[in-house]
């Protein structure tokens, strides 16, 4: 069912509860929001469209708010298959529609589909308006959050940011108990994070607008359960690559359930003793990306991880590549290394550690042989003692 905004602006979204893979990576426990919001002037527009899969919720949505009206003009503010997948049968549903977007999504345009939509398509750019009657729509450049298509859309009367999928979560919309900064955060950093400095620029322009509604493409509309600030100041701390919170992310990757684990938990003890916060990430049994977010997050982080082939566990190495991928920075960062023979697992993790920018490698980096011993805590000790006093 569709859900209001405003009484002009209206949410004819579909949540999918079903959907358990986001992009084919990012585990969804609660499912994801699709939405489109549909603005009822003189004209009316809709503000893009839905993934292919649940068209035809988002058709019966759009037919109850019409009420028997047509849409004028779509606005496709991005073109990623989520949001453009039902672009075609929009058009074949409203063959006199025209399509507002930028030169750069009319070249991807082309690419995703294969029909010709040449005459129906106009092109806007930054500083660009449409008038709706009473509404103006001014469109927002905001390249590389995160395809460079993309724009976002403000609507002065009613004070509302079309936010692309700027400030969006994974989940449906009104999940009990819905912790918006949860899955705000794991989505920001594992799908935007790389473009802090774009998101950053974005957030200037935004500064310069009054604002009362955040509509993004996923999510709820916001503000929900906290001022609208709350929301501007986690972005400018997330896109700024600042700690959220103190802390420690412990991440580890142990090809057996002893030795590196057990090393883990024990630290994980150690931390928790002295009142610091943890959060602990199995890379063989969790999701990789509740890690990310956690390093993100946090201050400090300890990789504990297995050698592997002289080299280091495939885990960690897909962890810690995806750090470089999204820029991680700013952080203190401890190694923890486990090998029976010949222990390489720290000469690699050190290896990407010292390609971040602005991170702080805590001495000493710990070894210990097949399994943890009573002689190995000292070490441990001295790590925590490192981490928590430097």
């Amino acid at each position: 069912m569709y859900e209001k905004v405003t009484d002009t602006i209206i949410n004819v979204g579909v949540n999918d509860p079903d959907i358990k893979l986001f992009e084919n990576q990012y585990e969804l426990p609660d499912g994801m929001a699709y939405n489109s919001y549909l603005i009822l002037d003189d004209k009316v527009c809709l503000m893009d469209s839905v993934d292919a899969d649940v068209k035809d919720a988002w058709f019966e949505n759009m037919d109850a708010a019409l009420s028997g009206r047509i849409v004028d003009y779509v606005v496709v503010q991005h073109m990623e298959p989520d949001h453009s997948g039902s672009l075609l049968a929009l058009c074949e549903k409203y063959p006199d529609m025209k399509i507002y977007t930028s030169q750069g999504a009319v070249n991807m345009l082309k690419q995703f589909f294969d029909a010709d939509l040449t005459d129906r398509i106009v092109t806007i750019k930054e500083g660009d308006t449409l008038s709706l009657g009473s509404h103006t729509l001014s469109f927002i450049a905001a390249p590389m959050v995160h395809w460079p298509e993309v724009m976002m859309t403000y609507e002065a009367s009613e004070k509302v940011l079309f936010a692309a999928d700027g400030f969006g979560k994974f989940g449906v919309r009104g999940a009990e108990a819905d912790d918006w900064a949860c899955e705000a955060r794991r989505y920001y950093f594992n799908i935007v994070g790389k473009y802090g400095m774009q998101v950053q620029n974005v957030l200037k322009k935004a500064e310069n607008l009054e604002i009362e509604h955040i509509c993004s493409l996923h999510g709820p509309v916001l503000p929900e359960n906290e001022p609208l600030e709350f929301y501007f100041k986690k972005y400018k701390t997330w896109s700024a690559y600042e700690p959220e919170d103190p802390g420690v992310a412990l991440v580890y990757a142990s090809i057996h359930d002893q030795g590196t684990k057990q090393a883990a938990e024990k630290l994980a003890e150690l931390l928790r003793v002295k009142g610091v916060k943890v959060g602990v990430t199995n890379l063989t049994e969790d999701d990789i990306h509740e890690g990310v977010e956690d390093a993100f997050r946090y201050d400090r982080m300890i990789l504990c991880a297995s050698s592997y082939d002289a080299d280091l566990f495939p885990p960690m190495t897909q962890f810690l590549n995806i750090l470089k991928i999204k820029a991680y920075q700013k952080r203190k960062v401890a190694l923890v290394e486990n090998g029976s023979w010949a222990p390489s697992a720290a000469r690699v993790m050190k290896s990407y550690v010292e390609g971040f920018k602005d991170v702080t490698l805590i001495e000493p980096v710990v070894t210990i042989r097949s399994t943890l011993k009573e002689a190995d805590l000292p070490q441990l000790e001295a790590l925590v003692a490192s981490l928590t006093e430097a």
